[in-house]
């Protein structure tokens, strides 16, 4: 494989060096949690003083060469149907400015690279030809570049100096590099003929006319692992995706072939249902020569929503940097940064849905350089990722390889694209497949002959249909991937040996030091903001870890392995908390939560609830402890910021409706919790790490409470042999068989109604039961608390949202069922009435809905 040694060109400065105010900023808002390392700073040499003379003295002519540089890419041939509308490009031609004699000869230092970087040896000229012959061979081939708009004059002297310094030769693969290429073509295309003459029926989203997309991957994966790469993860789209884990991650057809016949990729003991073949995953770990050790590639397994998987392979990333970073640091190794051991690539399809060019143009936004490849062109195409590669491995920066292929058969073999595109899949028919071409150019230049070209395709033929015969009697391993390596000791949640409710207490003394080390408080006085301190703390002391980085007082006092990292992010709520998930793939010890500024914003990252949260354990096998923190609660703001749709998040759990006194707590897709005391968002905190399984965590939370001067705990609450309630019985009750109406409810409005009750003089008339869980729903701890009331008349289910929203719907069978098992008649409902919207926002409109919603408690009552 080619040799990733640096080039001369490369040259780098000292990481020590005086901050400036930009890296004072970074490090007044990152604590170096979560693996942050301040980047590796380059900066190439300037030009020199004879280099600066000859580019005024030259002037007209920097100005064409870097227009070939700026606009190359605008008539490169990078399109293999020759479909993209390409017009004249007038900037490219040397009369535009003042230059029309190509006899002619100029001077090039420091305008033209063919030099290694700070080579001087005075001039050297070159004829208006050559130099136009040499740049057009490097800006307006089959790779096109766009660099020219990055900001950093050293990235893009780094792009200069690389592709016009390097000969023709230089770019040359050798025979065994070619060799590899065709034989990962030629295995990719036998394999789609295998699978349309075996399966003609089925969608397998082939890779006819983008097989390049493997010796793309395939020299990236070989270059990363010399370069000590240790973990590369990938989201991609089905297209391919077939060829990628049979051609390049070791996947057995066998096991594929047993999958499309209708069988389980996965061990049948587990429940779970299954993606479509074209949606596999694999975790392979790649021996490639002159690498060091092997590069794990974990493709990651998606839903059809394709791209909801990039910012979920981002958090998987970012968190497998902050493993390998903090086991770096335990044993004294500090030459590691991020982005040296755990790269990320994704793979998408250009759309003509944009206004733009090209597909990447997005790139540009954040200043990433974009290569665009023709992809009939399998040597270019694994030059230009060498090319990223190397960029990406000296900045640590995102690059975009823009890969042009086409789709031979369409969206799926099953599909006729010619009704639709008649034009362009005309021209598709009429050509050779891209391994066929390539195999061709192989032979004529007695790279390869044809009886071995032959040879090699029969041999995978009989191959894969040894692997169909082997299909019958395949059976999927008993090992599960997602209980190994870090996630050892998580046990499976519906096994036998998972702890639903352990102990979730913390020592007082150890309370205390964390309380000291957050803020000051009252002697026993326990708001919400000091419990929520207290379980982070007393996680971290234990080796737990939250995510995202300032300096905070925790980090800084209790000087202990686990780490608390703080962001405040964007509001791309879809980035943002597929960010999140995607680290609670990655780690069962770090605790990740996404907190919304308003419960209702979770609607912008529904797809990643929906595709990924509610359905990974049943789908995939993947456990998350995932949190969403969702402020909600109506509180005269509005009909966009009072709720968290709960309503919904009850909707996608499986919870049981019936009542099973053997299978408590049922073993549901993720739980939704409503806490109204600090302890209870204290044990809900860290009941999610404490657990031997993983499930996500949907909290709703009024912000009212925060400032709620009753809504405190005492510190008794949360000390050793304390655990989370699911149901909270009324204190304020001293003879429960003698209440007439028994309130059940959820949230802050049991603030307002203990209050209301004290100011009409009522206590003992009405009792209020707090379902602090809601999924799974607490049959047993309901009925226990239910029975307490014997002698109640009715039994009111009351909320603030309006009838369709909220948790009654939710609540009515399953509290019915209680109550049927009580022998008593069911629930009565009482609140607002069904409504568009969550809540008025309009204020007198409110505040007498809320009223209503209040004395609703007590009417009837003396």
């Amino acid at each position: 494989m080619p040799n990733v040694r640096a080039p001369s060109y490369l040259l780098t400065t000292p990481r020590t060096r005086r901050p400036t105010l930009s890296t004072q900023l970074r490090r007044a808002y990152y604590d170096y949690s979560y693996g942050y390392r301040e980047p590796r700073r380059f900066t190439l040499p300037d030009y020199t003083p004879v280099q600066l003379k000859n580019r005024i003295d030259n002037a007209a002519l920097l100005r064409y060469v870097d227009s070939l540089r700026m606009h190359g890419h605008r008539a490169a041939r990078i399109d293999p149907l020759d479909l993209l509308q390409r017009e004249e490009v007038a900037a490219l031609n040397p009369a535009r400015y003042g230059l029309d004699d190509p006899a002619r000869t100029y001077d090039i230092n420091g305008i033209v690279w063919t030099r290694p970087v700070g080579e001087d040896t005075g001039p050297e000229h070159w004829s208006l030809e050559r130099i136009t012959s040499h740049l057009r061979e490097v800006y307006v081939g089959r790779i096109a570049y766009e660099y020219m708009h990055s900001p950093s004059k050293t990235e893009r002297l780094w792009f200069a100096h690389m592709l016009e310094s390097e000969s023709a030769e230089d770019r040359k693969l050798g025979t065994a590099e070619r060799k590899r290429i065709h034989e990962l073509l030629a295995r990719s295309e036998e394999f789609d003929r295998f699978l349309q003459l075996k399966f003609p029926n089925l969608k397998r989203y082939g890779l006819e006319g983008g097989e390049s997309m493997l010796p793309a991957l395939d020299g990236l994966f070989s270059r990363a692992a010399q370069a000590g790469v240790e973990h590369i993860i990938i989201g991609m789209p089905h297209r391919g995706r077939l060829n990628f884990l049979t051609g390049l991650l070791e996947y057995p057809p066998s096991a594929l072939f047993h999958k499309i016949k209708g069988g389980s990729e996965l061990p049948l003991e587990y429940v779970h249902t299954e993606l479509t073949c074209a949606l596999l995953a694999a975790s392979p770990a790649i021996q490639y020569r002159g690498a060091a050790k092997p590069v794990k590639v974990s493709l990651l397994p998606n839903p059809s929503h394709l791209e909801a998987v990039n910012p979920v392979a981002l958090g998987k990333t970012r968190a497998k940097q902050f493993a390998l970073l903090k086991e770096l640091q335990r044993v004294g190794e500090t030459d590691c940064f991020p982005g040296d051991r755990v790269i990320i690539g994704y793979t998408t399809p250009a759309s003509s849905a944009r206004s733009s060019l090209y597909c990447s143009d997005v790139a540009k936004m954040i200043n990433a350089p974009v290569l665009h490849v023709n992809g009939d062109y399998p040597e270019d195409v694994q030059r230009a990722v060498d090319i990223a590669f190397k960029y990406r491995n000296y900045f640590r920066r995102d690059i975009i390889v823009d890969l042009i292929v086409y789709r031979r058969w369409g969206h799926n073999e099953l599909d006729e694209p010619a009704f639709t595109q008649p034009l362009m899949y005309e021209k598709i028919r009429s050509r050779r497949s891209v391994p066929a071409l390539y195999e061709e150019r192989l032979i004529d230049e007695n790279v390869l002959t044809k009886e071995a070209a032959d040879s090699f395709r029969s041999g995978h033929k009989e191959f894969l249909s040894s692997e169909l015969a082997a299909a019958a009697s395949h059976k999927p391993g008993s090992a599960l991937s997602v209980m190994q390596g870090q996630w050892k000791g998580i046990v499976w949640p519906a096994s036998k040996r998972a702890v639903w409710d352990p102990d979730t207490g913390v020592e007082r003394d150890t309370l205390r030091r964390v309380g000291r080390a957050s803020v000051t408080v009252p002697e026993g006085f326990v708001d919400w903001a000091t419990a929520e301190a207290l379980a982070f703390g007393s996680l971290m002391l234990e080796g737990y870890d939250r995510t995202e980085g300032v300096v905070v007082p925790l980090n800084l006092a209790l000087d202990c392995d686990g780490r608390l990292e703080l962001a405040n992010s964007s509001l791309s709520e879809m980035g943002v908390l597929g960010f999140e998930y995607g680290v609670s793939w990655e780690k069962p010890d770090i605790l990740p939560i996404w907190e919304a500024q308003f419960g209702d914003f979770f609607n912008g990252a529904q797809v990643i609830i929906d595709t990924f949260i509610t359905s990974a354990e049943t789908k995939w096998l993947k456990q998350s402890g995932i949190v969403l923190l969702l402020p909600h609660g109506l509180d005269g703001a509005g009909p966009e910021h009072s709720s968290s749709r709960i309503e919904r998040m009850l909707q996608l759990t499986n919870d049981p409706y019936t009542f099973d006194t053997g299978a408590e707590p049922a073993n549901v897709n993720m739980t939704v919790a409503f806490p109204t005391t600090p302890a209870q968002y204290f044990h809900l905190l860290r009941r999610q790490v404490k657990r031997n399984f993983r499930k996500p965590l949907v909290v709703a939370g009024p912000k009212g409470l925060l400032r709620l001067a009753a809504a405190a705990s005492s510190l008794s609450d949360l000390t050793e042999g304390s655990r989370f309630r699911p149901v909270l019985d009324d204190p304020a009750i001293s003879d429960p068989a003698a209440v007439p109406r028994v309130v059940c409810l959820t949230g802050k409005l049991y603030y307002d109604l203990v209050r209301e009750r004290q100011k009409r003089q009522l206590d003992g008339e009405v009792a209020f039961i707090r379902f602090e869980e809601l999924s799974p729903f607490p049959f047993q701890k309901a009925a226990d608390v239910l029975s307490r009331y014997g002698g109640a008349k009715e039994i009111i289910w009351l909320q603030e949202e309006p009838r369709n929203q909220g948790a009654w719907s939710h609540v009515e069978p399953r509290l019915n069922a209680v109550l049927e098992r009580l022998g008593r008649s069911g629930a009565l409902y009482r609140g607002r009435k069904e409504d568009a919207v969550p809540a008025p926002g309009i204020a007198s409109l409110y505040a007498a809905q809320q009223k209503t919603v209040i004395d609703a408690a007590f009417d009837g009552l003396h």
